[in-house]
């Protein structure tokens, strides 16, 4: 007995354990069978960690991310809810701009033992580095909000000059999300992701989240794709696809040209507002752990069989590190979760980062922290810790006298076919860097060779960055029997931005007749990047060969390259679809209808002819869908790109004004050809209420005084007066008033009721004022929530609602506390003075930096489970000195037991900032006498002769009548603020934990 209960306690502890020491902390880990994991380095030597890489000479690089969160020498102007912080200037580059505290370090085992016992820093003095990549005869590194080269000709480790600034614009707003993880395409390109919440804007290209790349010898910018969440990390696969890391994910598979799911309400919409739609995430079977980082496809020659090509990321929640199993899907992948390859059992265990070495070993950082929500700007943490894990299969020995870079060009070509794939993708940076005309026969002939598709791939690669790739050769690859190696040709030939007439005809050739997916997807990405010309007739083939293309993403693929040449291609693309057969074939249909839709959205009459011209050819049958696509363009015409939102993080608390964006651009009418088509399409049928949406779009006449009329019909049934009154609220006019209001009056199905409030408070008058305040006592519970923020939303109703409280007429219990910061925001003297009298001091809301703490202090109580018996401790430090709560405490201010505890959000918004609503009976006042003291505190007791003031800290003080000078109402609260910056993130879990007990469970 004495055994099991043993061997459980080393099991809880095993579990539960965290903060293992540097020295420990690796034998306490398990793995996957077959698989050893020793440290390679730890602190002190390293600290914060955030990313692995390996060099020709089989070193490890790490940077040191010390200086996370707040670069050096800036003042943070704002920060907001999301922790984006605004800062007083951009910093020039290193060296000359302020000097930070990360650090990009070599680590190297010198002794071969798979232990680092060489440091040196290359660079230091950085200030927020997030990227490193060899090649060009130097390293490249990307510091926000550059991307810089550091030249190192002699390879002595010591950068030969002051950097190149390569780049300039990438966002620095956010250190959670930074652009990060410079990567070498197989293309030659360099590769990086930029995360969530930061907006670059690099030589005229504006995003936030996706893949970005750039080609050094050309010196091009592009981005790749757009979207995917927060995005650390990216890796490509022996056939070159490319995937990476999202919070979103586990990860993205990324075609070029392609758009993803974004977090649409924190960021607004995808930059190009005509895309309509956008892929997701690789489907997987389940993502343990939380998000994961740095993720990488495993294509070494060590691991077990069963994890080659497995996508393997750490799961930074989660403290180990896991692998997915990819399977193709038609054009793309779905993720099997194959396992834990890492277990740390250390709740401080973070990992950040993964890579592959020449031994085929995985490396793995750690950031190693107490703390794992890391949200805002203004968190606390331990700098002092940081580790580097070496996976390696049993027995497997660490390479050493390695140098890549000292190879001919003929060994690197040799490197091309070893079984580890780093060696090729480290020898094809310098093939790149060489361009060496005497190997491209022999590149030639391995791309040529139809035996091994890897091998293929590999020499066509190699081929096209040792500049060796001419027409000819392209030719005979597009008829290559391995679709991969079709689909790179296609890719390589849309890069050059043109191709000549053969190409040209080759690729339409192939988009003729090709039935590969993969395929397919990059003839349309390469479409979208060619000129009008040669695009169009590709686009043609693509649609018309392969009737209803089962493969979803090519779908949209496709149409993302028409919507490129939508415009300059107007009179070639209208010549492709403006013909009956076109509706035939569903592929066909669903491009038609985005076409209708994208050129009425343009808002000019060559459009709107264009349009005109498209649905002149639609068939009878699918007229009525045409004109859908219709009307959604139209209702887009005046849509700019809106700028960065909140996505109603906290919008209950948030000051008012947060989310507003100017997003509109003028548009010319609708032309004489298309009135004429949506004037006979509306007139057949009148009541249709669809069709009248789109002859109101139109501003055809007659159609709004006949929508006035569907409104005043007594026999109108209750959906379709919901329906008129949805289009009132959007086209109507001041005179629609009183129908709307004689429909409020009459309706008795609050589905009606609440649409007509809707449409009356779009307008100002007394007249509506009194019918909502006479209709008040007769509306549902549902529905005068609704009547309510209608009133306060303008000063003159609000100021008679309130009378109407005061007065006893209405409860004020009606009202609820985020209504009244709408009166706040008018910024109206005696309207605050009514809303005091009544409930208190109400501000119109929490500013966006207080916001950011609820965000910080939400995170981290995410992050673990609270102790109820540890936060009775802490509730008595530093609540129960003011609050009652289940009879204990001191009752100064309001009662805790009978508050709504469960509502996480409002507990943090009353403590994080206390003064943002007081109530009448708790407002603090300020008290000078005549000798010179102040004193605050609330009016505990009052007569004619004197007047007593209670104190945060349960003091009385009492003060004669003659003997006050002046008496006013404070401002502050006499909850002090900041008060859980006081409590490490433990003890804040703990706090909470006990607050949210009901009144049966408390001990």
């Amino acid at each position: 007995m004495l055994t099991i209960v043993a061997v459980l306690a080393c099991y809880t502890e095993l579990i539960v354990a965290q903060g293992h020491p540097v020295d420990a902390a690796a034998g306490r880990m398990t793995l996957n069978d077959g698989l050893e994991v020793t440290l390679f380095a730890g602190e002190p030597e390293v600290k914060q960690p955030i990313l692995t890489t390996v060099d020709d000479r089989g070193r490890l690089w790490t940077i040191q991310y010390l200086q996370y969160p707040n670069p050096a020498g800036l003042v943070r102007v704002s920060t907001d809810r999301w922790s984006r912080s605004a800062y007083d200037r951009t910093p020039e580059p290193p060296p000359h701009g302020p000097r930070g505290e990360d650090r990009i370090t070599i680590l190297e085992d010198v002794d071969g033992d798979g232990h680092a016992d060489r440091f040196k820093d290359f660079v230091d003095g950085l200030n927020l580095a997030t990227g490193v990549a060899f090649g060009q005869g130097g390293v490249f590194v990307l510091q926000v909000p550059y991307l810089l080269f550091y030249p190192d000709e002699n390879r002595d480790d010591v950068p030969d000059r002051d950097p190149d600034v390569l780049l300039s614009g990438f966002g620095m707003e956010d250190a959670q999300s930074l652009a990060n993880h410079l990567t070498w395409g197989p293309d030659g390109w360099l590769y990086g992701v930029n995360g969530s919440t930061t907006t670059c804007n690099i030589r005229g290209i504006e995003f936030q989240q996706g893949v970005w790349r750039y080609q050094p010898i050309e010196d091009r910018f592009e981005l790749f794709c757009e979207g995917g969440g927060n995005t650390f990390g990216l890796t490509f696969d022996e056939r070159g696809n490319l995937f990476y890391s999202t919070n979103g994910g586990p990860f993205i598979h990324a075609l070029q040209g392609a758009y993803y799911r974004k977090s649409f309400g924190k960021h607004g919409p995808l930059h190009n507002l005509h895309v309509y739609g956008f892929f997701e995430t690789v489907q997987v079977d389940q993502v343990p752990g939380g998000p994961p980082t740095g993720g990488t496809i495993y294509l070494g020659d060590t691991f077990p069989d069963s994890l080659r090509g497995a996508f393997i990321a750490g799961n930074f929640l989660g403290h180990t590190a896991s692998w997915w199993n990819l399977d193709s899907a038609g054009s793309t992948f779905t993720a099997r979760h194959g396992g834990v390859l890492l277990d740390s059992h250390d709740t401080w265990f973070g990992p950040t980062d993964m890579c592959m070495g020449p031994d085929g070993a995985m490396y793995l950082s750690d950031f190693h922290d107490e703390r794992t929500a890391h949200p805002d700007p203004d968190a606390q943490w331990d700098r002092s810790n940081g580790r580097i894990y070496r996976i390696a299969a049993s027995g497997t020995d660490a390479v050493s006298g390695l140098d890549i870079a000292a190879l001919s060009s003929d060994g690197l070509v040799e490197l091309l076919s070893h079984p580890n794939r780093w060696y090729a993708d480290r020898a094809r940076v310098h093939l790149a860097g060489r361009r060496d005309a005497t190997v491209i026969p022999r590149l030639r002939q391995m791309a040529l060779q139809q035996e091994d598709e890897l091998q293929a791939l590999q020499g066509l690669w190699a081929l096209h960055v040792s500049g060796g790739l001419d027409d000819a050769t392209a030719s005979v690859l597009l008829k290559h029997p391995f679709e991969y190696t079709r689909h790179w040709v296609v890719r390589l030939l849309g890069d050059r931005g043109h191709v000549s007439p053969e190409i040209a005809e080759r690729l339409i050739e192939l988009s003729a007749k090709e039935s590969s997916p993969v395929v397919r997807c990059q003839l349309a990405a390469t479409a979208k990047r060619l000129p009008v010309s040669d695009a169009i007739p590709i686009i043609d083939a693509l649609i018309n060969t392969i009737p209803d293309d089962s493969d979803p993403r090519t779908l949209w693929m496709i149409w993302w390259a028409i919507e490129a040449h939508a415009l300059a291609g107007r009179e070639t693309l209208l010549a492709s679809f403006a013909n009956v057969a076109i509706w035939a074939n569903s592929t066909q249909r669903m491009q038609a209808g985005l076409l209708i839709r994208r050129w009425a959205a343009e808002g000019r009459e060559e459009f709107y002819d264009a349009a005109a011209s498209l649905i002149a050819s639609t068939p009878v049958t699918y007229r009525e869908q045409a004109f859908a696509s219709l009307t959604e363009g139209l209702s887009e015409r005046a849509s700019r790109l809106a700028g960065v939102e909140q996505g109603g993080l906290f919008e209950q608390f948030a000051l008012p004004g947060s989310n507003t964006n100017d997003a509109s651009r003028p548009m010319d009418g609708v032309s004489a050809a298309l009135l004429d088509q949506v004037l006979d399409y509306w007139i057949a049928q009148p009541d249709d209420t669809e069709r009248l949406r789109l002859a109101l779009l139109c501003e055809i006449g007659g159609a709004y005084n006949h929508l006035m009329d569907l409104i005043t019909r007594p026999d109108t049934d209750s959906q379709f007066l919901v329906e008129s009154l949805d289009l009132l609220h959007e086209f109507g006019r001041e005179n629609c008033v009183p129908a709307v209001t004689a429909t409020l009056d009459r309706a008795t199905d609050d589905v009606v009721r609440s649409s007509a409030i809707r449409v009356l408070g779009r307008f100002e008058s007394e007249d509506i004022t009194y019918d909502l305040l006479a209709s008040f006592p007769d509306c549902s519970a549902e529905v005068r929530p609704q009547v309510i923020d209608v009133l306060l939303s303008r000063p003159l109703s609000a100021r008679l609602l309130l009378e109407r409280i005061a007065s006893g007429k209405i409860d004020h219990e009606a009202v609820s506390v985020e209504q009244l910061r709408i009166v706040a925001a008018h910024e109206d003297v005696v309207l605050n003075e009514q809303v005091r009298l009544l409930w208190g001091n109400v501000s119109a809301g929490t500013p966006e930096e207080k916001l950011a703490d609820m965000r910080r202090f939400s995170n981290d109580l995410r992050a673990g489970v609270g102790d109820v018996e540890r936060g009775r401790a802490v509730y008595r430090h530093r609540c129960g000195t003011c609050h009652v709560l289940f009879d204990e405490g001191t009752r100064i201010g309001p009662d805790l037991t009978t508050a709504n505890r469960s509502d996480q959000a409002a507990l943090l918004a009353n403590m994080v900032d206390p003064g943002a609503v007081v109530r009448r009976e708790y407002i603090s006042y300020t008290l000078a006498t005549t000798d010179g003291r102040i004193m605050t505190g609330l009016i505990a007791e009052q007569d004619a002769a004197s007047m007593t003031l209670l104190d945060a800290k349960n003091q009385r003080t009492r003060v004669q009548r003659d003997e006050i000078e002046e008496l006013s109402e404070s401002d502050v609260s006499l909850m002090p603020e900041r008060i859980l910056e006081q409590l490490s993130p433990q003890e804040l879990r703990d706090l909470f934990a006990f607050l949210a007990q009901s009144p049966a469970s408390p001990p």
